[in-house]
Formats: C-alpha cells, structure tokens, sequence
C-alpha cells in the first residue's frame, strides 16, 4: 500500500443485489489488493455495511471497486461516511 496522506475509516453501505452473490467476499478480496483493514457485513434489509481503514486515497479508490462489485451482483448504490480512524483492524473479514 503507497502510503497517500493520513489514516482514515469509512462506514460504507451498498445497496441492490449484494447479498448472496459473492459481495462480502469481493470487498475481501479488493480490500486485501488495496491494504485496506476492516470488514463487511450483511444488513436484515439486504444491505451490505463495509468498514474500511486507509488512508484516505487507498479508501476513495475501495469505494469505487465497491460500487462495481462482483460480476453475480447489482450494485445500484454506494454511500459513506467518513470517520476517524481507529486501529482495531488487522486485515479484512467478511463476517457471516
């Protein structure tokens, strides 16, 4: 990871068909390419709640391979929150 300014966290929540076409484990997969640390989760309401740690370049680059997602899925949208990073990452989890 090129280390591009300092150490952030974002909240993201994706929308449309992301739950049971391999989402959790493309964020996985694209966070450990990019170095990003976190998680992603399903949500009851289809959603999918992904947690990032980067800096802040690292971060808008995951959000953009978040909204194309994997090739099972529809993404229909991408929103986050930026957040102060906090550290209690190491590595990435798709939580089931």
């Amino acid at each position: 990871m090129v280390n591009r300014g300092r150490q952030r966290q974002i909240v993201a929540l994706a929308k449309g068909r992301v739950q049971g076409v391999g989402y959790r484990a493309f964020c996985a997969q694209e966070a450990s390419l990019l170095g990003v640390a976190g998680y992603a989760r399903n949500l009851p309401d289809g959603r999918v709640e992904v947690l990032g740690e980067a800096d802040e370049g690292t971060l808008r680059q995951f959000v953009e391979r978040l909204r194309e997602g994997p090739p099972m899925s529809r993404v229909e949208g991408v929103t986050f929150r930026w957040e102060d990073h906090t550290g209690d990452y190491v590595g990435f989890e798709a939580i089931i």
